[in-house]
């Protein structure tokens, strides 16, 4: 593998905001420890976003070097954008328009991190182009239902990894659709997330935080007459009177998000005991993100209704950097700890109940559920081992 060109495509120039690049540079980077090259391309039609103003549209264009040129410079790649819905296109980075295309062409291998790369003459050239999945569900439905938008991209990769690892097994009701869907999970530096002690942030008290974004829309879909949520508002809802359930002198709710269309559910999470504060400050500085998680003393969070009721065996990125960090976490399960080990350090729930016996259980042995949840990351989501495996397989 050392000396290996990949190119990695997605969109961390389009949304910057902390947890889309770290999705992206955990991959960067554990190529760099395998002695790959990592090259980083968007090439895309997509309009970018600015997580400091809120804008969205061509004007935020000029201000991609802003945030792609520190980055790259700090983490070691090299790195282009390229706005195609400019006119004429405009290209920033370290290669020409020329060099983008003769990029795509001749790696080794092309890695399209959440399908965000459109598949253009230039993507189409490579020798292996590999659709790297991070939401199981949506693609696997549309295959079912025979979408010819669907079929023509997927089939147009030569490979397709997903994070729903539980694809494809008899227990998961999702089609593969006739796709060999590898089972991935994201990869992490550890060393990036690591804490020198594994000490409650907070002393004796420990307080559960999670980062999500709230009434996400766009991807919800039907499938023989169910309908299935992409949102996790509804599991939120859920089980919004946690903070009721476990003593308020012992533990603390937490959740980085923004309620401000939806009054109503933030009227009720602070009545119930929720401390709510805002994403935008943690999520514009990948860095704040870092000391956001590492500043927690666990992480208690929901997953999709799609992912949870379809069995997807999947497992949350930012859940993986909680680990990393020593923190233990307590997620809604999919199914993932038929892959992950469960019961220390990380724990899966379906109900109030499992929340709570897995709240005290950390509470019980802070000290043993941190190192545990360390020990997982390394095991099971380190960058070197996740992206080595890919490329073996490929």
């Amino acid at each position: 593998m050392k000396g290996k060109r990949i190119v990695v495509t997605g969109f961390m120039a389009t949304c910057p905001i902390a947890g889309v690049v770290w999705q992206h540079l955990h991959y960067l980077l554990g190529l760099k420890q395998l002695g790959c090259e990592p090259i980083y391309i968007e090439d895309t039609a997509r309009h970018p976003y600015d997580p400091a103003s809120f804008e969205i549209g061509e004007s935020v264009v000029p201000r991609i070097p802003r945030w792609m040129v520190p980055l790259a410079k700090r983490f070691g790649f090299r790195w282009a954008y390229r706005a195609r819905f400019t006119n004429p296109m405009r290209t920033f980075g370290d290669f020409t328009d020329c060099q983008i295309a003769d990029c795509f062409a001749g790696a080794d291998v092309i890695l399209n991190l959440c399908g965000a790369q459109e598949l253009h003459e230039d993507v189409l050239k490579s020798r292996c182009l590999v659709y790297v999945e991070s939401d199981p569900g949506a693609e696997q439905v549309k295959l079912d239902q025979k979408n010819s938008d669907t079929l023509r991209y997927l089939n147009q990769h030569h490979a397709h990894f997903t994070f729903g690892e539980n694809i494809g097994q008899p227990d998961c009701p999702l089609p593969t659709g006739g796709i060999s869907w590898k089972p991935t999970r994201q990869p992490v530096i550890i060393d990036i997330w690591k804490q020198k002690s594994p000490l409650m942030a907070h002393g004796s008290r420990l307080v559960f935080t999670t980062v999500a974004n709230w009434e996400t829309k766009g991807k919800d879909f039907i499938w023989k007459d169910q309908e299935y949520y992409w949102s996790k508002t509804f599991e939120f809802l859920k089980f919004s009177d946690l903070p009721q359930r476990l003593d308020a002198s012992r533990f603390r709710c937490e959740i980085a998000t923004d309620m401000r269309r939806d009054p109503a559910s933030k009227q009720l999470f602070e009545q119930q005991g929720w401390r709510l504060t805002s994403p935008h400050a943690i999520s514009r500085g990948y860095d704040g993100y870092v000391n956001y998680i590492r500043q927690s003393d666990a992480e208690w969070t929901v997953a999709k209704d799609q992912y949870v009721r379809l069995k997807t065996g999947w497992f949350s990125d930012r859940s993986a950097c909680y680990l990393a960090a020593g923190r233990p976490v307590i997620t809604q399960d999919t199914l993932f700890g038929k892959f992950i080990p469960t019961s220390e350090g990380l724990f899966s729930f379906r109900d109030m109940e499992d929340i709570v016996k897995a709240a005290e259980a950390i509470a019980g042995d802070y000290r043993r559920h941190s190192r545990k949840a360390e020990e997982i990351a390394r095991e099971y989501f380190s960058a070197a081992k996740v992206v080595k495996s890919m490329l073996q397989q490929l």
